[in-house]
């Protein structure tokens, strides 16, 4: 329920941006919020069906000769206003990152130190993997948009998403170290 909840307010946001249309969003998404806020395909248009009830926002249908009619949504004033006092509302908690190597790392006693070592050092480059799709983004996003005032809350988000996983590489390289009877950086062995 609760991440429903978010889930319109991110519609309402994406519409702040340009994104007008399901598709644009679906791709907004895919490029850019997907790193932070997963939604999936189908929750686009019931989300958006819901904001309409709730006068959040209008659509517009345009006609597109030999496609189907191309729907345009725009915010209301009671849309900017729910966005605004969703955005003013203090953090309820701090989401719960579901993440497989931990899960299989938690019940590691149940197989070989060479296999968790092997998933540890796939792990790592998948967050290297990451971590250069983070800096392509960035250079993008101060390439195209420089200086205006959303690409620094954009480029904040995107340094979240860097620094985390960065983190997450430096814990990985840790965790190699102390299966393999090392220690971790600076300590005593656990």
């Amino acid at each position: 329920m609760e991440k429903q909840i978010h889930t319109k307010y991110a519609i309402l946001g994406l519409l702040t941006i340009g994104c007008q249309t399901g598709y644009s969003m679906k791709k907004m998404m895919d490029e850019s919020l997907t790193h932070f806020w997963k939604i999936s395909y189908g929750q686009i248009y019931p989300t958006l069906k819901t904001l309409l009830q709730e006068e959040l926002i209008t659509v517009q249908e345009q006609n597109e000769s030999g496609k189907p009619d191309k729907k345009e949504y725009q915010l209301t004033s009671l849309g900017w206003q729910a966005l605004r006092n969703w955005m003013e509302t203090p953090i309820q908690e701090i989401g719960v990152e579901k993440n497989e190597l931990l899960l299989k790392l938690f019940f590691s006693h149940h197989q070989s130190n060479k296999t968790t070592l092997n998933q540890l050092e796939q792990y790592q480059n998948k967050l290297q993997e990451r971590l250069n799709t983070y800096y392509a983004i960035e250079e993008m996003i101060r390439r195209t948009y420089g200086d205006q005032e959303e690409a620094k809350f954009w480029l904040l988000t995107l340094d979240y998403g860097i620094r985390t996983t960065q983190a997450a590489s430096e814990w990985a390289f840790d965790a190699k170290n102390l299966i393999q009877g090392g220690k971790r950086n600076g300590e005593s062995s656990l």
